[in-house]
């Protein structure tokens, strides 16, 4: 029945090339622990991730050959799985892996991306980043925010030397200075003065013309001068310019009106 539930995501895809898809993100995910790709994808990577670390720490000879037919490469994952994650994961009674949600990864059709990476690995974003606030509230002499708390206490739960692990990543966020101010590049000031570089599509010509070169410097120029006035007249009636949103309406080339820019 059409629109019926389903157990699973089909991913537009055969069950065959769906199969062959999962594994490949899969053993992307064994090898560096951390990937990224569509949301859809990565939750249904998830679940063949989760069910591959539980039967590595089963280990016996019917895991084993599960394992195999999983992996794509076996005979170069199977003893990282088998020796190292499995150890990892020894106390830990599920939840070996996390899904964040991140920002588009293709600016043009602006698909929903995620990480998809195993916890308390080198490449935990959670515990960088409870760290990382740990180490401002220290630094800033307030005590850390219950939830701050709670997240220290997720990700050191488990980890092996788990207190020490954290308070050594809380040294190391605290001397890169992450509050300090940005100093702002030459090439960041040319970005903020014409965006529209980024968005007007550049032509690959195999010999050099100049009235061509002369065309698309007006054309960018115009282009320019059109986001500032937008810009001009978006500060004069609400106050702080969104780009975004004038950048998604010049490209239909539709007139823009105050009050539709929220």
């Amino acid at each position: 029945m059409a629109g019926g539930l389903v157990k699973y995501r089909h991913l537009s895809r055969g069950s065959a090339h769906r199969q062959a898809l999962l594994r490949n993100l899969v053993t992307s995910l064994i090898r560096h622990e951390s990937i990224q790709t569509t949301y859809a994808k990565a939750k249904e990577a998830q679940r063949l991730a989760e069910k591959l670390i539980t039967l590595a720490k089963r280990n016996n000879e019917e895991t084993r050959r599960k394992a195999q037919a999983i992996l794509y490469t076996p005979e170069r994952y199977i003893p990282r799985l088998f020796q190292h994650l499995a150890v990892r994961y020894a106390e830990r009674p599920g939840g070996y892996t996390r899904v964040l949600r991140t920002m588009p990864k293709n600016p043009y059709d602006q698909g929903d991306s995620a990480i998809l990476q195993l916890v308390d690995g080198p490449k935990d974003l959670r515990f960088a980043m409870t760290a990382a606030a740990v180490a401002r509230d220290r630094k800033l002499g307030r005590e850390s925010r219950p939830l701050t708390l709670l997240n220290q206490a997720k990700v050191t739960r488990y980890r092996q030397d788990g207190v020490e692990s954290f308070n050594k990543m809380v040294q190391r966020m605290a001397a890169i200075e992450l509050d300090a101010p940005r100093e702002e590049s030459a090439a960041d000031a040319v970005k903020d003065e014409a965006p529209w570089d980024n968005i007007l599509p550049k032509k690959k010509s195999a010999k050099h013309d100049p009235k061509a070169d002369s065309r698309e410097a007006t054309k960018r120029a115009a282009a320019a001068k059109k986001y500032k006035d937008l810009n001009a007249r978006y500060k004069a009636t609400r106050g702080v310019a969104t780009p975004q949103i004038m950048d998604a309406a010049e490209i239909k080339g539709s007139e823009v009106e105050p009050s539709v820019l929220r």
